[in-house]
């Protein structure tokens, strides 16, 4: 039990500050009393407020420009006039900002044939030319996508097609029977059901302007395209809207014969004047001479 721990220490050691506490207060140099600011403020990066190759001038000369808006005048004759510097120092600090890219000036020829220096202010230089750095993602599993099958793409409209002013069952019932035939003629006009009710008001359209079945067929099926038709239901509705007859003319109902001048004549019988088919008697003289009902 009296035997000495050699490893043990002497004594306890003192604590460093500047070790155990990096951010207690420093025995030299500068010490910051910051605040947050939330606005009118502009971030500047250390690698141009602690340039080791820039003049102080040059830095405080970039800060002013990153911290002013779009469109402010940044020349070597505003910029003496805001700071006390003069025009040939801060030209050499523009020179400064240029050459290790914090500046660009190029001149440039505006519309009215004036040829103006445009500045251009760059945070970070090199930003431009640097390759992005895109994060590596892991890769998505498609097994679930490729399961299901592809969208369906929505079916095109058919063009306008005539309407006739008559609806009647029997007039759609002929147009649906020339359009079926029409497969007879060429077979790539075979259409469906639902094509043939869409374009049977069209042809019946044409039928209602006198003009017989045949006709309709003759023009729906002639000078056909020698390449295929992908969608004949559309080329069909088409030739109904750009060949529609115009109506027929109109036939004014026949006039009925003019009615039949008698020449006035004298009554056999009560000497009066009168027009008349009888050549003998006027009209109430021969309606009394005929017998009546009840003495027959």
């Amino acid at each position: 039990m009296d035997t000495e721990n050699p490893s043990a220490p002497s004594r306890a050691q003192s604590r460093i500050a500047g070790k155990n506490h990096p951010h207690a207060r420093p025995q030299s140099g500068v010490v910051h009393d910051n605040a947050r600011h939330t606005e009118n403020f502009t971030v500047i990066g250390n690698h141009l407020a602690q340039h080791p190759e820039l003049s102080l001038l040059a830095i405080g000369l970039a800060t002013y420009i990153q911290s002013v808006r779009q469109g402010t005048a940044v020349d070597i004759k505003t910029l003496a006039d805001r700071f006390p510097e003069g025009p040939t120092r801060i030209a050499a600090a523009l020179n400064e900002l240029e050459e290790h890219g914090y500046l660009r000036r190029t001149r440039e020829r505006t519309p009215t044939g004036r040829i103006v220096t445009r500045t251009v202010s760059c945070n970070r230089p090199g930003h431009r030319n640097a390759p992005a750095e895109t994060p590596e993602r892991p890769a998505r599993r498609t097994t679930a996508a490729t399961d299901k099958p592809p969208p369906r793409t929505p079916r095109k409209r058919l063009p306008a097609v005539p309407q006739p002013s008559n609806t009647s069952p029997a007039l759609l019932q002929t147009a649906l029977d020339i359009l079926a035939g029409l497969r007879r003629r060429d077979p790539r006009l075979l259409l469906s059901a639902t094509d043939a009710e869409r374009l049977a008001p069209g042809v019946a359209a044409w039928l209602e302007r006198d003009i017989a079945p045949t006709a309709v067929r003759h023009a729906l099926t002639e000078n056909l395209p020698n390449e295929p038709l992908i969608r004949p239901a559309a080329f069909l509705a088409h030739r109904l809207a750009a060949q529609l007859p115009p109506p027929p003319p109109f036939r004014p109902p026949a006039a009925s014969a003019p009615p039949v001048r008698h020449p006035l004549r004298n009554c056999d019988t009560c000497d009066r004047g009168y027009r008349g088919p009888d050549p003998l008697n006027c009209q109430d003289c021969c309606r009394r001479r005929q017998p009546t009902p009840a003495a027959a």
